[in-house]
C-alpha cells in the first residue's frame, strides 16, 4: 500500500505528542527530527523536507499552541495543512477549450511509467464527463504499443486513430485531428513514444509535434516507484516542453511515495492524477487534501464514497430486493457474487480499508486476518455451483459439494466450512434486523 511505512512512522510520532498533556519546545523539536528523518526515509525530497520541518516548527513552537488544551493535536493539525500546501493546496483539472472546440492532449514519459495505460483510463473518465475523445497512437518505435492503446480504448469504448508504424508521429498526429473535426470528436489524446532515459531525439520529437499541431495540455506520466528520479525526470521534461500536469502511476505498490510529496514544490507542476492499480478504472483525480489525510492514517472518505458512486453499478430496485432479503436472512450465494464484484469494482478489500479513517496503522494486522486469495477461492467455489444451487443452498447435498469443491479446486473440507459460515452468517443478519428496528426499525443495510 502506498505510504505504508511513512504513515506508521508518523503516527507514532503524533501518538506519542497526543499522549503529553503538555508539549515544551524540545518536546516538538524532537518530534520533528522524526518526522524529518520518516519523509527522508520515503525519498522526500531533502531540500522540501528542509522547508517543510522549517515551516512547522515556525508556527508550532509557539506560546498559543504550547498552552492550549490539546496542543499534540495543535501540532498533528499544522503537520496535515503544511502537506496539503506542499502539494498544491488546491486540486487541478484537465483545462478544456470553451465550446465545441478541440482539445489536444499530449501524453509523454519515459518507457516503462504506464503511459499507454494511463492514456486510455484519462479517455475512461473524460468519457463520463460527457466528452467525446479520440485517442492518437503516436508510438511508432515500441512494439505493440499500437496494439495496446487500440485493446485499452475498445475496452473504455474510445476511438482509436492508428496509421501503423510506417508514419512520422508529426503525420500522426495531423492527419488525427482532421479526423477528429470531421467525427465530431472534442478531446485529442496524443499518446506519444517513451524512451529508455531522457534525450536529445525524444524531446526534438515531442517538440515537432507540438510545433504542427496546438497542444493545449502536455501531461507527464511518471513511475511513482522511481522516487527521487521521477521528480529529476519531472524537471527535464518541464524546462523542454512547459508540462501542465504530472500523472503518478503505480503508487498502489509504492511503500514510500516520496515523489507525490515532492513533484509540486520541486518543479511547480501540479500533480492530476494518480494510478492505484493496474485495472482501467484505477485512476484517481488527486485531491491534496485528501491525499494528505491518507499520509498521516486519517483515512480518506470523501475518496471511498467517489469510488463507491463511480464503480457500484447495483440498481436501486435491486438494491432494495437485496435489502430486504438480508433482513430475512435469505441472502444467497448469487447476493455473495454480487457483493464480491462490487468490493472489486472499488479496488479490493484492502483499498476499501485503507481509506477508512483510523485503519492505517491496523492495515498489517488486518491484512494478515483478510486473506483476498481466501477470498478468490471462496468466490471460485460459488461459481462452481449451478445457479440452482446458489439461490437455494438446501440443494446442497454431500454429493453436489464433492462436484463443486472439484471445481473449484479445493478440498471439500473447505467447501464444507464456506457453507457452514455463510449460513451463520444469514442467521446472524437476520438476528441484527430484528435487534435493530423490528417492525418499525429504521435501520438500512449500506447496499
Amino acid at each position: 500500500m502506498a505510504f505504508e511505512s511513512l504513515t506508521d512512522k508518523l503516527q507514532n510520532v503524533f501518538k506519542n505528542l497526543r499522549s503529553k498533556g503538555r508539549l515544551t519546545e524540545a518536546d516538538v523539536k524532537q518530534a520533528l527530527r522524526e518526522v524529518k528523518m520518516a519523509l527522508l526515509e520515503a525519498d522526500v525530497n531533502f531540500k522540501v523536507v528542509k522547508q517543510f520541518i522549517k515551516s512547522v516548527e515556525e508556527r508550532a513552537v509557539g506560546s498559543d499552541i504550547m498552552n492550549g488544551l490539546n496542543p499534540g493535536q495543535m501540532v498533528v493539525k499544522i503537520v496535515h495543512e503544511e502537506m496539503i500546501s506542499l502539494m498544491g493546496s488546491e486540486t487541478t483539472e484537465i483545462a478544456f477549450q470553451p465550446g465545441k472546440a478541440i482539445t489536444v492532449i499530449m501524453m509523454c514519459g519515459l518507457q516503462g511509467a504506464g503511459k499507454t495505460t494511463t492514456t486510455a483510463k484519462i479517455a475512461g473518465k473524460l468519457i463520463k464527463k460527457g466528452k467525446k475523445p479520440l485517442l492518437v497512437a503516436c508510438d511508432v518505435y515500441r512494439p505493440a504499443a499500437i496494439k495496446q492503446l487500440q485493446v485499452n480504448g475498445e475496452k473504455q469504448g474510445v476511438e482509436v486513430f492508428s496509421m501503423g508504424d510506417n508514419h512520422s508521429p508529426v503525420n500522426i498526429a495531423k492527419a488525427a485531428m482532421e479526423h477528429a473535426v470531421k467525427n465530431g470528436h472534442n478531446v485529442v489524446i496524443l499518446d506519444t513514444a517513451g524512451r529508455l532515459h531522457v534525450d536529445e531525439e525524444m524531446m526534438q520529437e515531442l517538440e515537432n509535434i507540438k510545433k504542427e499541431v496546438t497542444v493545449h495540455q502536455t501531461l507527464l506520466v511518471v513511475d511513482a516507484m522511481t522516487g527521487q528520479d521521477a521528480v529529476n525526470v519531472a524537471g527535464e521534461f518541464h524546462s523542454r516542453l512547459e508540462i501542465s500536469g504530472v500523472v503518478l502511476t503505480k503508487m498502489d505498490g509504492d511503500a514510500r511515495g516520496g515523489a507525490a510529496l515532492s513533484i509540486k514544490a520541486v518543479t511547480g507542476i501540479p500533480i492530476l492524477y494518480v494510478g492505484m492499480g493496474e485495472k482501467l478504472s484505477d485512476l484517481e483525480q488527486f485531491y491534496p487534501d485528501r491525499m494528505a489525510s491518507r499520509i498521516l492514517g486519517m483515512g480518506d472518505v470523501l475518496s471511498l464514497i467517489d469510488k463507491a458512486q463511480e464503480n457500484i453499478t447495483i440498481d436501486a430496485e435491486k438494491s432494495k430486493d437485496m435489502t430486504k432479503r438480508m433482513k430475512k436472512g435469505k441472502f444467497d450465494f448469487e447476493d455473495y457474487l454480487e457483493s464480491m464484484k462490487q468490493m472489486r469494482n472499488m479496488g479490493g478489500l484492502s483499498s476499501i480499508l485503507g481509506m477508512m479513517p483510523g485503519m492505517g496503522s491496523k492495515m498489517a494486522e488486518i491484512e494478515s486476518m483478510v486473506d483476498e486469495k481466501q477470498l478468490a477461492r471462496m468466490e471460485a467455489i460459488v461459481l462452481s455451483m449451478t445457479p440452482q444451487e446458489r439461490t437455494n443452498p438446501k440443494l446442497l447435498n454431500p454429493s453436489r459439494k464433492h462436484r463443486i469443491a472439484k471445481g473449484a479446486g479445493v478440498d471439500i473440507a473447505v467447501v464444507n466450512r464456506f457453507i457452514k459460515q455463510f449460513e451463520q452468517s444469514q442467521k446472524m443478519m437476520k438476528q441484527m434486523s430484528g435487534m435493530m428496528g423490528g417492525k418499525r426499525g429504521k435501520f438500512r443495510f449500506p447496499f
